[in-house]
């Protein structure tokens, strides 16, 4: 039981760390479930499933890569945790609150060919209505699904995470439990912004969302310090 406790804390680790950094995917759940609750827990859904999906093809193609390159073992390891660390650099460079926009002015004198906000259709609200009306559950899961696939960073991270821990991976049992990490932290942590999105009602604020930036990008960074050690040796 303890010999599948690490791989499935490794796994849950790996999990936390591709899904908390809130980039454009999680901006859109959590307007999501400000609409509609079904909706963004299908949508969340679909998140996850894809983490995991990338995961186990990770997780199947890593150790046989592994495992017909152990004379340079070490320096995939380094390559891998480079690999990471840049993938943490860039998220960490862009977790920073944006500038407040400056306040637009509003004429003295109304215009008569500008229609009054008060009395004109608000269309956008309209089409969100729509939107979160005509997308049912499975449509919310297939497009967010898509959504997720396009992003090359998830392949990218799992692969390298995988690759480099593939001798600890090979046996059936510890890749299982490594994937069902993965696909239970993804999962609670897309179902947790839901829940907050449908709670809150509102935008979440620029501070929270550079924080779970910060945190996330920094479980990637050391996970990718813990991977790369021991340094390889020249000679």
């Amino acid at each position: 039981m303890n010999e599948l406790m690490t791989p499935t804390l490794a796994g849950a680790a790996a999990g936390l760390g591709v899904a908390m950094p809130m980039g454009a995917m999680s901006v859109l759940l959590l307007q999501e479930a400000m609409r509609d609750r079904r909706t963004a827990v299908a949508a969340a859904a679909g998140i996850a499933a894809v983490d995991l999906g990338y995961a186990a093809l990770a997780t199947a193609l890593g150790p046989w890569v592994a495992s017909h390159i152990s004379p340079v073992e070490a320096w995939v390891r380094l390559a891998s945790a480079v690999i990471l660390l840049v993938i943490a650099g860039r998220g960490l460079a862009g977790a920073r609150p944006k500038a407040a926009a400056p306040p637009v002015p509003t004429p003295a004198v109304a215009d008569p060919t500008v229609p009054d906000p008060a009395t004109a259709p608000d269309l956008t609200a309209a089409g969100a209505t729509r939107t979160s009306t005509d997308l049912r559950p499975a449509k919310a899961f297939a497009r967010y699904v898509a959504l997720t696939a396009v992003n090359p960073t998830t392949a990218l991270y799992f692969a390298a995470l995988t690759t480099a821990q593939g001798a600890s991976l090979r046996t059936g049992p510890a890749g299982a439990a490594f994937l069902i990490g993965v696909g239970a932290a993804s999962l609670l942590w897309q179902q947790s912004l839901v829940a907050l999105g449908s709670l809150a009602g509102a935008r979440i604020s620029t501070s929270a969302r550079v924080w779970t930036f910060r945190l996330g990008y920094g479980l990637v960074a050391a996970y990718a310090v813990k991977i790369a050690l021991p340094l390889p040796t020249l000679g």
